[in-house]
């Protein structure tokens, strides 16, 4: 071994790893964030102000949107229904019970139709029934046939055309408004006198909450 082969090398020696001497940066670039770094970006405030806009505005939007449908989804029903027309059959218990309609038994040619609006909830119906079922009827209304003015059809022709009802001159009319105590209905009835024996009753309930 001759001289040069004995010069020892810098930085080398016992427990050296051959790299760069401590104290100094070795070059290698630091991850953002990592210690000793820059701590990384901070976070922008406008992101967060954006998020919590969102998070309270489309609720919001949500509730304006539905209370527009809700009140314009009794319009829509009820000029659905007049579309339909009469649907033939008993109402149900629960509407006659709210209208205050109450169709004797056995009656016939029973058919009705309900409109709701957002102020005014109506159900219109019809039944020809017995002299004793008109009276029944009246009297679970608290009336009697007595009550029944002679020539008076007291339903109104923009309510009758809705339905496609024709009440005018040519028949037997009678019939009565049996105003109540809120919240229970006003009931219109007018009877057609044309078959004696079998009267047909038109009834308009009219129930504002």
């Amino acid at each position: 071994m001759n001289a040069a082969e004995q010069r020892p090398v810098p930085g080398a020696g016992p427990g050296s790893t051959g790299g760069t001497p401590p104290g100094r940066d070795s070059g290698a670039p630091e991850r953002p964030g990592a210690p000793g770094g820059d701590g990384g970006r901070p976070p922008r405030r406008w992101v967060k102000g954006v998020i919590i806009f969102l998070l309270i505005a489309i609720p919001a939007g949500y509730l304006v949107i539905s209370a527009i449908q809700s009140r314009n989804g009794g319009e829509d029903k009820a000029e659905s229904a007049v579309a339909k027309g009469l649907t033939v059959g008993w109402p149900s218990r629960v509407q006659r019970r709210i209208y205050d309609v109450p169709i004797p038994a056995y009656s016939a040619d029973v058919a009705f139709y309900e409109t709701n609006s957002w102020d005014t909830s109506r159900l219109y119906a019809q039944f020809i029934t017995s002299r004793e079922g008109l009276d029944r009827f009246l009297a679970r209304l608290g009336t009697r046939p007595s009550a029944l003015a002679k020539g008076e059809v007291t339903i109104s022709a923009k309510e009758a055309v809705k339905v496609g009802w024709h009440l005018g001159s040519g028949q037997d009319w009678s019939g009565m408004v049996l105003k109540q105590k809120d919240p229970q209905p006003v009931v219109k009835i007018t009877v057609s006198g044309q078959h004696a024996l079998h009267p047909k009753v038109y009834v308009v309930s009219t129930v504002t909450p």
